[in-house]
């Protein structure tokens, strides 16, 4: 049955579609025969104890010279037939958590949201693969520098970034006893007003840093691994990482066996896990990518694998 698809995202005409995975999605809905609305930037908001959104009708086209077309844009509820994607990038700031509660409201007035308002709030990217300590490499998160610093000598070498960035960005390398250690702590943590992460380095991150892409809680059968490129030992595509195809191995099924089904609970319908070697580092669920170069170069449709879960009803709890 053809269903309203509202798009809550970044500016459209600003996206890369070769790589966007939102636009994958448009693509798919739009090919099923749905109507898709888009909704302005800073569009959501609440009238009468309602959750409204600025939206306008949206046709797109898988060509990079004009990609979409909007309608007149008008003011309307969220309601029931709805299907709302939120795939607004970080940061998860206070303006994407007040998105979140509205569209929290439009949950209660019968409009489906992928993914569930509640898990955006809860599950910030960098913490929630702590919640699986089995498959994570050792980690501290901390805003004292001391503390920080101590698990840098324990280990030699680690990678530290903050909670809430993302493609790469404030993402350090850092060796026990570099110079440069305490201005990287400091500025991280603000002078210890802010949380960071440190990580012990992982050496197999020359091999690619692996997104794994999971679908109701079940993954898609190939990884895109990020590879670094040059004097960057970052592997995102944001910072220049070449992203080659992969199947996944025994043990990235095994985290994602892990993972998964705790994923399909909380309301997480689409979500990346980024994997270094045999260790899981992050688990995203904003608004993960790779949709489109594993379409390219493996021929499936994962797009199409998320809209046949959605279109069977299968909503979760």
């Amino acid at each position: 049955m053809p269903m309203n698809v509202v798009v809550v995202m970044d500016p459209i005409g600003t996206i890369k579609i070769a790589k966007d995975s939102t636009f994958a999605m448009l693509l798919e809905a739009q090919k099923r025969g749905h109507a898709l609305h888009y909704v302005v930037p800073g569009g959501l908001g609440m009238a009468g104890g309602v959750a409204h959104a600025r939206l306008a009708p949206l046709r797109v086209r898988d060509d990079p010279s004009g990609w979409y077309e909007l309608g007149p844009v008008s003011h309307r509820a969220l309601e029931t037939g709805d299907l709302v994607l939120m795939r607004k990038d970080p940061p998860v700031d206070a303006d994407y958590i007040h998105d979140t509660q509205i569209l929290g409201f439009a949950q209660r007035q019968g409009a489906r949201v992928v993914n569930d308002p509640r898990g955006l709030r809860d599950m910030n990217e960098k913490l929630a693969a702590l919640a699986f300590p089995q498959c994570c490499p050792p980690t501290v998160v901390a805003r004292d520098a001391a503390l920080l610093k101590a698990f840098v000598a324990e280990h030699g070498e680690a990678v530290l970034k903050p909670l809430d960035g993302m493609g790469g960005r404030s993402i350090f390398r850092a060796r026990a006893g570099e110079a440069n250690l305490n201005v990287i702590l400091e500025t991280l943590t603000g002078g210890g007003q802010h949380l960071a992460m440190a990580q012990r380095y992982l050496p197999e991150i020359v091999d690619g840093d692996k997104r794994i892409l999971l679908v109701d809680g079940v993954p898609v059968d190939y990884c895109l691994a990020r590879i670094p490129q040059g004097d960057e030992f970052r592997g995102n595509l944001a910072a220049g990482g070449r992203g080659e195809g992969r199947p996944l191995t025994e043990r990235d099924r095994w985290i994602a066996a892990q993972v998964g089904p705790e994923m399909k609970r909380r309301g997480m319908r689409f979500v990346g896990l980024d994997v270094i070697g045999d260790w899981l580092t992050e688990v995203n669920v904003t608004s993960p990518t790779c949709i489109r170069e594993l379409d390219a170069q493996f021929g499936i449709n994962i797009a199409g694998q998320l809209f046949d879960a959605i279109e069977a009803g299968d909503q979760g709890p």
